[in-house]
């Protein structure tokens, strides 16, 4: 476990800080000792991969924690990273603690650490792939040590989990207060899957940035696209986002559509890339040399800020996810692009039918390019359809923003930790009154 102890860092976190904090003085906060109390209900720990880490769930965190930050002015949020055994990262300062992934002692002495500290609620974001030991098992070590309540977000629901996988769910929610999914697919499959019971499942979307709906055109101009049609996929790039697939569709587009673009965004994934390297972008490049799509297929192979990535969804006319597992739940691009209201396109797993569900986007075939190029070339063609599509998938999205999902966490937060203070004190009376009663005679 390696704390952060950079004093540049930290020195306007001590308590007793005489220094100005955020453009108050020490004695302009004693005056608002009452509105503390009132408003800082929560003091919330997150424990997750975290930026400078390039993963969704990382960025997933860090907005999630802003969030929930701007309905709690007088607390300073602490996080817990989860990375890599020879990581050396330079985190933000809300990072206090690093848990190198396989280390298991360091989970355990993080949760010592939080134990010991004001902390009185962690929400923990959990997919298999980022906890140490098989399955990523070492999570129940850590959430087992802790003496305050838990609420877990699952990015991940498996159909068909292994043996140890459905376990680590299963024991997870047995330990935890509350566990989050984004959609109701999430909470049906741990239901009847997995035996979790229903009234400690909480649905809250996945959080999108609150984008208004602005006209593609100013936006190609500034980007330098503004003849094109645009197509675009965006995220961490690896094998199971079926990027050839749309590739391959490209030139039946064309035949209609001779200024469509398709634009592929966003860098290999660390994890792909650490792997086998930057293979699978090869083999995406020949493929688009073969089919002579050089001017009609773009790669960026870089991680996007917030802002370019805006921009590019903006400027987007039909976005594309044509992921290969059916299984998928949690989907942050598919998300995004639903949030700025753009006309999607989808294969059918599982989050993507319900959030595309009720014409706010279409779906297609796994691994079927036909049904790509006749979907895509159906909406460009069709004012009326792409412009019911953006209509529809931005009204949901606006449910989707973060300043509504960060009422939800901050509400759940506060309503596990009132939960577990009134279980405590019904605890401590029984004490008393068992205790009292051995000392009176009958």
């Amino acid at each position: 476990m390696k704390q952060n102890t950079d004093p540049k860092t930290q020195s306007t976190n001590l308590p007793g800080n005489s220094e100005q904090k955020d453009g108050w003085k020490p004695e302009d906060l004693k005056m608002f000792r009452f509105l503390k109390e009132v408003i800082n209900r929560v003091s919330i720990a997150y424990v997750a991969t975290y930026p400078p880490t390039e993963c969704g769930i990382a960025t997933f965190t860090r907005d999630l924690v802003g969030a929930v930050a701007k309905y709690t002015p007088f607390s300073d949020p602490m996080v817990v990273a989860v990375g890599g055994e020879a990581d050396i990262q330079q985190y933000p300062s809300n990072v206090k603690l690093q848990i190198p992934k396989s280390d298991l002692q360091s989970y355990l002495d993080a949760a010592d650490y939080l134990n010991s500290s004001q902390v009185n609620v962690v929400s923990l974001q959990h997919e298999y792939g980022i906890f140490g030991g098989p399955d990523g098992e070492y999570v129940l070590n850590f959430i087992e040590r802790l003496k305050m309540p838990v609420v877990v977000t699952l990015h991940t629901v498996l159909f068909n989990p292994s043996p140890n996988q459905k376990r680590i769910v299963q024991r997870m929610s047995e330990m935890v207060s509350a566990m989050v999914v984004m959609v109701k697919m999430g909470k049906d499959m741990l239901v009847n899957n997995y035996g979790v019971a229903p009234e400690k499942i909480k649905i809250i979307p996945h959080g999108v940035p609150n984008v208004h709906r602005v006209s593609a055109t100013g936006v190609k101009k500034f980007l330098g696209i503004s003849d094109r049609q645009v197509i675009s996929t965006f995220g961490l790039i690896n094998r199971g986002n079926g990027i050839e697939h749309v590739i391959k569709a490209m030139p039946a587009i064309i035949e209609k559509h001779p200024k469509a673009l398709y634009l592929v965004l966003g860098e290999t994934h660390p994890g792909v890339r650490n792997h086998e390297g930057e293979s699978y972008r090869q083999e995406l490049l020949q493929l688009v040399a073969d089919l002579g799509l050089e001017r009609h297929v773009k790669f960026n192979n870089r991680y996007l800020t917030l802002e370019e990535l805006i921009n590019y969804l903006c400027a987007t006319d039909v976005y594309i996810t044509p992921y290969l597992n059916r299984d998928q739940i949690v989907s942050g691009t598919l998300a995004y692009a639903v949030g700025c209201g753009r006309a999607v396109v989808s294969t059918p797993y599982l989050y993507a039918e319900e959030v595309l569900a009720d014409k706010r986007g279409v779906l297609v075939e796994f691994r079927d390019s036909d049904s790509v190029a006749q979907t895509i070339t159906k909406i460009l063609s069709d004012p009326v359809l792409k412009e019911q599509l953006e209509t529809n998938a931005y009204a949901y999205g606006r449910r989707a923003a973060w300043f509504n999902v960060g009422i939800d966490y901050l509400d759940l937060f506060h309503n596990v930790c009132t939960t577990c203070k009134l279980a405590s004190t019904k605890t401590q009376s029984k004490t008393s009154m068992t205790d009292a009663g051995k000392r009176s005679p009958r």
